[in-house]
């Protein structure tokens, strides 16, 4: 067995303190076993390290020469132990988001710029990412928390719903239908859309909409197809169609009157965002109080 920071640690002591039961009284140890170790340590190396007598405890050679490598050691371990302690300050005080398409880029923006303004101590990191790399994100233990738009279903997750958010007709600001508020599902039906593809998460949530009032998707006008939300956007205010997507999305492209948004009767579009976390563990005081926030968030939005 090799030298340990223990037996270092006795030594410094014992030598800075100039006597045994000194350096017990320092160490909160007896003095039998702080003679025990220095023995130890003269045993591994094969030399005394003291003098001593009934007068006064003087270092050896061997001592001497031990003496600034135990000092630092010290040190070593000292500043280690700072580096540490600021290193866990600043990842306590830094919060790690992982949110899918709609919620990072329309939706949690203005959310994060309120939370920052209530924890200007705080540093916030938020990427945009689709479900499957939010959930091994946060297993990697690369992010706190992940938002995401449809609950997922995991032994080792927490899932809680803290959002709502209800989709609505999107028209070009010049449209036919743009000066109403409100539209009948025939007349909504009787438009050409342009769309999400298959599969994305705000089309799903549409054609689920659809099918609950008996509408064959089949009969939907799709002029296009498209990969992204602001691809849809800009082709809806260039006149090509109309779409389904939540007015959160086109907030700057309604106050400029690009697009309108209209509300279809008889027509049920909402759904929950939700927030997943690991079950084992304490969430760092960064995530927990987002969470907190979003909760209270989703109080005042339901009053």
């Amino acid at each position: 067995m090799g030298v340990s920071f223990h037996q270092l640690h006795i030594f410094y002591t014992v030598a800075s303190r100039g006597s045994f039961s000194a350096a017990a009284q320092v160490l909160h140890m007896t003095q039998p076993a702080v003679t025990m170790q220095i023995q130890s340590l003269e045993d591994y190396f094969g030399s005394k390290l003291f003098h001593r007598s009934t007068k006064k405890l003087q270092l050896s050679d061997a001592g001497r020469t031990l003496l600034p490598y135990a000092r630092r050691s010290l040190d070593l371990v000292q500043e280690t132990e700072q580096a540490m302690v600021s290193f866990t300050k600043e990842l306590h005080g830094k919060l790690q988001l992982g949110a899918s398409l709609t919620i990072g880029e329309y939706v949690l923006p203005h959310l994060l710029g309120r939370f920052g303004v209530e924890h200007p101590q705080m540093s916030l990191s938020m990427r945009v990412m689709n479900t499957t790399q939010i959930m091994e994100g946060i297993r990697a233990h690369r992010l706190d928390l992940g938002l995401v738009e449809a609950p997922v279903t995991d032994i080792d997750m927490v899932v809680e719903a803290v959002m709502e958010d209800e989709m609505m007709l999107i028209v070009p600001g010049s449209h036919h239908l743009a000066g109403r508020e409100q539209v009948t599902l025939q007349e909504a039906l009787a438009c050409s859309y342009v769309l999400r593809e298959e599969g994305s998460g705000t089309r799903s949530v549409m054609e689920d909409a659809l099918q609950q009032q008996g509408v064959d998707l089949r009969n939907l006008q799709v002029a296009m197809e498209l990969g992204s939300t602001g691809a849809v956007k800009s082709a809806v205010e260039a006149g090509l169609g109309v779409t389904m997507l939540s007015p959160s999305a086109v907030r700057h492209e309604r106050q400029l009157g690009l697009v309108k948004v209209l509300r279809v009767k008889g027509l049920s579009l909402r759904r929950q965002f939700y927030v997943v976390h690991r079950k084992e563990g304490v969430l760092t005081w960064p995530a927990a109080s987002f969470l907190n926030f979003l909760r209270q968030h989703r109080e005042k939005e339901s009053e």
